[in-house]
């Protein structure tokens, strides 16, 4: 039986698919595997830093925390840069069903690898890694719009659904890879992230048959006319390979390239995400430079967005890193006599955002034409990232700093501290990350739509890089080293919330119809 096919070549969905809560039964498998593939990246997130900065003697690498913030920073940049790669690979190659099923062979694969114990399988596993999200991440989201026919009414709830998934994986993830890797062994950690990687894997390959003709690179309709013509070659100039655009990227990737070896202290590991961030900044720059007046406003007020979403991740991505080494050093580990790993606290975010994403959703309804404009979101999500760390600066006074060895559980602070801090920083993540992405399609010309997602993507990249090295600052022996760090970062969060709000009222005049 034929599967009919639209103009371009997509497939003809269903209205009558209802199988999974009212939704196509393919929403089932890629909910499955996207949340499969978020507890394997949540729990590596869990305790990668603490693997890296832990003794030898207690089964750690013991890096120097500095070298360990590098690595973590550069590691968990490129989980958001290189989907822009694997997107396009699928775009013109592929199709999205064949690269998430890559994408994940290879996650699994790097996190087998860093379950076996040696230098050269751990800074492989990283690699695998960041390269198979890159293939699965962009994909499995690209085949859940794909689910559905334009103008279904069921894809934004569709999309909830699935963004539910993620944050079950990520739920779940401290709380077996964390025990796993603490209390047994950091290599049977990463091993249980591969397996259920594993898990999501076979879950996808038997799900299939849900997934007919979705997914599959897309057939380019047939140009039959002197319009199609013009618009065909109008796309083929806006991709941007042209000389020019090679050039800048060439130039700028060189050129941050050599800036990360020059400053970075650590060889050309130090030179890659500079490098990486030069050569898209240049690909951009060529790309945009031909805009007319209101497309140049609109990219303008998406750079500007841009600059206070890297501010914000730099905050909200320390839980991986600096706040991970709070909850380790500085934060008890029990509750009612039950002692737990400090890596479960990563346990608290997700939670928060389970529980408050539909009441988000229902107060941004409610509100109605009185609905706050998406710069002013932006705003209160860096408000409430610099109170999460106001507290934290606060707590950080409450514990002594000149002691030889660790704390005892005394000295420490306790856990509702760090859960105040999440749930600050959740109401920020709920501001800004939904909001974040609707706004930059709604402000992108129609042809660039998907390049300024990936400058949507390189902020939070770029937010992940900073908080890594931030996190590689951390001494908690040092007096009054924790309450300047978590304190310059309460003020910058602060400052970037004021002047975002004072320039909204200007935002809005530059794009009066969208912003």
């Amino acid at each position: 039986m034929s599967i009919p096919l639209d103009a371009t070549g997509a497939t003809m969905k269903s209205v009558n698919d209802r199988g999974f809560f009212g939704h196509p039964r393919g929403l089932s498998t890629l909910f499955f595997t996207e949340m499969w593939e978020r507890f394997s990246f949540y729990g590596l997130r869990a305790i990668l830093f603490l693997y890296m900065t832990t003794a030898v003697a207690k089964g750690g690498l013991e890096f120097p925390r500095p070298y360990a913030g590098l690595i973590m920073a550069t590691y968990a940049s490129s989980v958001y840069w290189t989907p822009l790669i694997g997107g396009w690979l699928a775009d013109k190659w592929l199709g999205a069903r064949r690269a998430v099923l890559i994408g994940g062979i290879i996650i699994a694969c790097g996190h087998f690898s860093m379950a076996i114990a040696s230098m050269p399988t751990f800074y492989l596993g990283l690699v695998l890694i960041a390269l198979g999200t890159g293939f699965l991440k962009p994909n499995v989201s690209t085949m859940v719009g794909d689910l559905y026919d334009e103008g279904d009414a069921r894809r934004d709830a569709g999309f909830s659904i699935f963004y539910m998934g993620i944050n079950l994986g990520a739920l779940l993830a401290p709380l077996v890879v964390g025990y796993l890797g603490q209390r047994v062994d950091w290599h049977y950690g990463f091993g249980a992230a591969g397996v259920f990687m594993v898990i999501g894997l076979v879950q996808y390959v038997l799900g299939r048959v849900r997934l007919r003709g979705v997914g599959e690179r897309k057939i380019k309709a047939t140009v039959t006319d002197i319009s199609q013509v013009s618009k065909a070659g109008e796309e083929i100039e806006d991709e941007g390979f042209d000389a020019v655009t090679i050039i800048l990227a060439v130039v700028g990737g060189i050129a941050g390239f050599w800036a990360g070896m020059r400053y970075g202290g650590a060889g050309w590991i130090s030179g890659l995400f500079p490098g990486v961030v030069g050569l898209f900044f240049g690909y951009i720059l060529g790309t945009v430079r031909r805009l007319n007046r209101d497309e140049a406003l609109r990219i303008g007020v998406i750079f500007i967005l841009f600059v206070f979403s890297v501010l914000f991740w730099m905050s909200f991505e320390q839980a991986a890193t600096s706040l991970t080494l709070f909850a380790d050093k500085l934060t008890r580990l029990n509750i009612f006599g039950y002692t737990f790993p400090s890596s479960w606290y990563q346990s608290v975010q997700p939670t928060f955002v389970v529980l408050m994403a539909p009441v988000f959703a229902a107060v941004w309804v409610g509100l109605g034409r009185r609905n706050p404009s998406s710069p002013l979101k932006f705003a209160f999500g860096l408000f409430f990232a610099a109170l999460a760390f106001g507290i934290v600066a606060y707590a950080s006074t409450l514990v002594p700093s000149n002691v030889s060895g660790e704390l005892s559980e005394l000295q420490k602070v306790g856990p509702l501290w760090l859960v105040g801090v999440y749930f600050f920083q959740t109401l920020g993540e709920l501001c800004i990350s939904p909001v974040g992405l609707s706004t930059v399609t709604k402000l992108s010309p129609a042809r660039l739509v998907g390049l300024m997602m990936g400058v949507w993507f390189l902020s939070i990249s770029i937010g992940n890089f900073i908080a890594g090295i931030m996190g590689g600052a951390f001494d908690e022996k040092k007096e009054g080293a924790l309450v300047s760090m978590f304190g310059t970062v309460a003020a910058i969060t602060l400052v970037a919330a004021v002047l975002l709000a004072l320039l909204t009222p200007v935002i809005r005049r530059m794009t009066p119809r969208a912003a």
